[in-house]
């Protein structure tokens, strides 16, 4: 019998959306199975203040999930993460990992922002554009974070959705318009959501056909990210470039 790897999900109190997304990928894969269980930290509005209030929550939902036994946890709030500065992702996930250290627990330590970071360094990307939901100042600190991991934003957009359950709610067309009227010219790789709670998987497939560029969101990012680290293949049908199966070599 296939074993269970349970995946474990700290998601901000609004997000619908993650709970979602990640688990319809991780139910393709071919050779797992999977269960999640999440711990929410409150957030209505996507704002500086609300998200350090929120980060503030961490320790209990971390000491939740270490009760459940997670093999895996992700910390799911990109720019929770990104909005404290550069290279927060790291000093997080390392506070994580010492903390479930203590209680005895050893599950592999992911954010949605590391994994943003990972799925573009497996893509080989270093110039690449992307699609936001939030508030133009909290959209310019992720740009920024992600020039400090050493990429090239060639261009973005900011939607403006301030409250996260909104986010939640944006239609695809509105995040599909968004992109077309991004100057991809040299760009490698798109971002079509750097958001987990803005819904994307409808949107992989259909982004790569009509721009020709990999195209992966902070959900397929995690989903990728959360493979890898519980040793599993990162191949999922119809998820984009990210987690398509690698050609066969030929003699």
């Amino acid at each position: 019998m296939t074993a269970v790897h349970r995946i474990g999900l700290i998601v901000p109190s609004s997000n619908v959306t993650v709970e979602t997304e990640v688990p319809a990928l991780l139910a393709r894969h071919r050779g797992a199975r999977f269960s999640f269980h999440s711990s929410r930290m409150r957030m209505h509005r996507v704002s500086p203040e609300e998200l350090r209030a929120m980060n503030a929550q961490r320790e209990r939902c971390v000491d939740e999930l270490a009760d459940a036994g997670v093999d895996a946890l992700l910390y799911a709030c990109l720019v929770a993460l990104m909005a404290q500065g550069p290279g927060e992702h790291r000093r997080t996930e390392k506070a994580v990992t010492g903390r479930l250290a203590r209680s005895g627990r050893r599950p592999a330590v992911l954010s949605s922002a590391g994994a943003l970071v990972e799925g573009l360094q497996a893509l080989g990307a270093r110039r690449i554009a992307l699609v936001t939901p939030y508030l133009r100042p909290l959209a310019e600190q992720v740009v920024g974070y992600l020039r400090a991991e050493g990429f090239d934003v060639v261009d973005w957009a900011a939607l403006e959705v301030g409250d996260n359950a909104e986010v939640g709610c944006i239609p695809g067309d509105r995040v599909m318009a968004a992109a077309r009227g991004l100057d991809l010219d040299g760009a490698d790789a798109l971002v079509i959501s750097a958001c987990v709670q803005m819904p994307s998987l409808g949107l992989i497939t259909a982004a790569e056909e009509e721009f020709g560029l990999p195209v992966l969101s902070a959900a397929t990012a995690g989903a990728y990210s959360l493979l890898r680290h519980l040793g599993l293949p990162p191949e999922l049908p119809d998820a984009g470039r990210l987690l398509a199966a690698p050609l066969p070599s030929h003699p």
